[in-house]
Parts: C-alpha cells; structure tokens; sequence
C-alpha cells in the first residue's frame, strides 16, 4: 500500500517544492513553505462509499445526545454536555486555568462511572497527580498519559477505550509522518485533523486544549477552528478570580451563553448568581459611581462602573479605561463636553469596570457618561439606581436590545429605578423607568443632589 509523503508548499502561491528552503523559487516570497503531507492518489470508483445517503427525516438525532460533564456553567456553554464523537477546542491565555478546568470536569465524569482519558504533553504524571489531589480529583475511571506522539496516543486511546478523551495541548502533539516541530501549521493542522477523524469514527467526545497569541486568537492554522465542531474561549484577568467560559462557534447549540467561575485555592468554582459578587462591595454614595444592567449572550449581569477625574499634571491629559474599550470612553468624553457641557478639558480621566469582567456593548454608554458626569460634579448617583442606553454624537439616547430582562435582573437584586431611553419598552412591576430623551437631561436628573450627597431623580 503506498504511503504519504511530505511535500511542501507556498503559501502566497501553492507551488510545490520536494524539501524547505527559506525563499519560494517560484513566487520569490521569504519563508512561506508548509509542509504537507501528500496522500497516495487512488482511482475514483475503486472504494466502496463509507455511508449511504438517507432521507434527514429518517436520522435519529438521539443518537447523539450531550452528556453532561458535571460542571454547572461548563454544561450551560456547551448546550447540556459533551456529544459523542464531538470535538471541542478550548483556548485561552497561559496559566488561566484550562486544564484545571477540564481535570475537574473529567473528575465529574469519571465519579458517574464513565471512562475518561487525559493526555498531557505540556506536564509530567506527577505534576497533574498533585493538581488532581488538590483537586480532589483521584477517580479510577480518570487515565492519565504524558505523551506527544501522536501515534502512541491513538494506541492509549485502543488500550483505554475513553468514553471522553482530552489533549493538553494540540501544539505539543507530534505526527510520525512529518519531519517539522512540534506547534507547526504542519503538525497541528494534521495531528487535528486526525483527532478528529478518531472522534468521529470512534465516537468518542474529544477536547483539544490550544494556546492562543498574544493578539489572543488561537495559535497555529485557521483550519483547527474549522475542522472542530465547538470552539471555548476561557478568559479572565489573571489578577482577578473572576473567569468567563463562551462559545466562540457551535455545531450544537447557541454561542450566546455565558459561563462564570471564581478560582479559588481549590479550583473553579461555579457562579449561578455574578451580578451579586459584583456588587458585593460596593460602596453607596459614592461619586463616580453607577450601576449597568449589561449582557454576556443571553445572560444579564449587574456591573458597577467607576470614573474618577483629577487636575492634570499638565500637557495631555490621561484617558485610562479597564474593563471598557478606550475608544468608546473617549468618543463619550467628547459628547459630555460638547453636548452636556461637562467641563473635563485637561482632567485626567479614569474609568473602571469591576470585578475584572469586559464591557464593550453600546448599552453602558449612558452609564458610563453618568460616572464620569457625576466624578467630575462630586454629585453620587442614588444607589437604588441603574442605567442603560446608547449615546449618539448628538448626545441623544437610544433603545439597546433586551431591556425587559435586564431590567427584570436589575429589580431581582433590589435596585427599584432605571434611566433609560425615552423610546424604551415597559419594565417590570417594581422597577420605576425614568425615561430621557437626551444625556444633558440624563446628567441632570441623575445628579440632581448637592455635592456629597446621593442623587435624586424624579
């Protein structure tokens, strides 16, 4: 039987040459060749189709069925579990807490009696052996291999026979049959495509776990996205304990759930209620202070935003945002200035949201005018009060997307008053909507208070 050969190919213009060299002789571009494995070419009709077309009303979606993992909010991303023959690619910054993550959801599993494999090429048996302790890990049905050889691992995977297997991390996985390193295009892309192959024939729910760059997309070729059918993004400050889990893409469900843990000393733990440990510390009357109903998917959450303004130091004036994208806070300070006549001229401005978590939705634009109006007036915003609304240029406010059940969030943690856009529907009972058509007015009626006193609006 003839076997595949390596080859290698540019990638400005496919031209193929038998080995590596640093410039292509045809196109003339610099380090552009991949290498490729070329499989062995074969007569069309000669092998016998390996499935038979039928009718999509006659398929049996039971068939494959999510698996619950045992993790509350790893489960409410990926749609109710793991499908057999799935594959799942999980990404995120070094040191976030991936593979403590999947060693916890693979202890769930493994505790319910189903067989799980765990295959590690970034850490030695003795390194996870003390995680899994600390973990409270040690099931016998959670197997545990150091390897990067791609074909020993698919000889682990006959030995075991895992009803969920895990690799940590594709960018350490190594092909026999290509000469490059490991974490190449080339040995990424095809020990991929083979897990995936694996998975498919074998049914056998696989996760993947990749690095990602420092832009924070994933590393290595676009196709491992492609090829896998549910791709996470954990993420999270790494001096905060706040983590956010989301689908990126799904093949089997929605990509508008959001899952929140805390890390803790032992492990991830699962947050069904954030918006209370956002705001567990917040301090009322307080200048510089608002609340936003925000939303991650289909999930609402309450955030504290913070703004603080102080005299310059001269020349330009410092814009420092966290947790909010820099561009929206300056394209706000704009409109405060021009159209509310909020004098912040020189000031050097700082906005914060808390808790580590990242907002970027139009939606807190009204919120975060309103700390950086009342910072800059020393007037606290009334602490039973929320915000939503996107700001134009002209400083008109705007209805945002899915009001009533950020609103419903709002009156569930106590807060009875929300400003919003004139244009606004109706809120729940409990929660009186003050409704503006402007952010001049929205400034005025928030900070209706004397200095270092508490707002009123009404």
């Amino acid at each position: 039987m003839a076997r595949a050969r390596t080859l290698f190919r540019c990638a400005e213009c496919g031209s193929v040459a038998p080995q590596w060299a640093g410039r292509c002789a045809t196109c003339g571009e610099w380090n552009t060749l991949v290498e490729e494995l070329e499989a062995p070419s074969v007569q069309v009709g000669t092998i016998a189709p390996a499935a038979t077309p039928t009718p999509i009303g006659d398929i049996d979606p039971t068939e494959w069925q999510p698996r619950p993992t045992g993790i509350d909010e790893l489960d409410r991303v990926l749609g109710g579990g793991l499908v057999p023959g799935s594959v799942t690619l999980v990404g995120g910054e070094p040191g976030i807490g991936k593979s403590t993550l999947l060693l916890q959801a693979l202890a769930a599993l493994a505790e319910r009696h189903v067989r799980v494999l765990y295959v590690s090429g970034e850490e030695s048996a003795q390194q996870v052996r003390l995680r899994a302790e600390r973990l409270a890990a040690l099931q016998p049905s959670l197997w545990f291999v150091a390897e990067t050889d791609l074909g020993n691992v698919l000889g682990h995977i006959d030995g075991v026979s895992p009803v969920v297997l895990v690799v940590d991390s594709i960018q350490t996985m190594t092909s026999p049959d290509l000469t490059s390193s490991a974490g190449s295009v080339a040995q990424v892309r095809e020990c991929a495509a083979r897990l995936v192959r694996e998975a498919k024939t074998r049914g056998v729910a696989t996760v993947l776990v990749g690095h990602v760059t420092k832009d924070g997309g994933l590393a290595g070729p676009r196709v491992l996205e492609h090829v896998v059918d549910t791709v996470i993004s954990f993420e999270g400050e790494r001096h905060h304990a706040l983590r956010l889990l989301r689908a990126v893409k799904h093949r089997f469900g929605s990509t508008d759930e959001l899952g929140l843990f805390e890390m803790t000393e032992h492990g991830l733990v699962g947050l069904p209620d954030p918006s209370k440990l956002f705001l567990a510390d917040r301090r009322p009357g307080v200048a510089g202070s608002v609340v936003v109903p925000t939303m991650e998917g289909h999930r609402p959450l309450l955030v504290e935003l913070q703004a603080l303004v102080s005299a310059g130091q001269g020349g330009s004036p410092r814009r420092s945002a966290q947790g909010l994208d820099h561009g929206r806070l300056a394209f706000l300070l704009a409109v405060l200035e021009q159209r509310a006549s909020v004098d912040i001229g020189t000031s050097d401005v700082y906005a914060l949201a808390v808790g580590g978590v990242r907002i970027v939705e139009p939606a807190a634009d009204l919120a975060i005018a309103l700390a950086v109006a009342s910072a800059r007036l020393d007037k606290p915003i009334a602490p039973d009060l929320v915000a939503i609304g996107e700001v134009g240029l002209g400083g008109e406010l705007r209805q945002v997307g899915q009001a009533g059940r950020r609103l419903v969030e709002a009156a569930r943690l106590g807060f009875t008053r929300a400003l919003v856009p004139t244009s606004a529907p109706d809120g729940p009972p409990g929660v009186e909507l003050i409704r503006v058509g402007t952010v001049v007015e929205a400034v005025r009626l928030a900070t209706a208070g004397g200095p270092g006193q508490a707002g009123s609006v009404g």
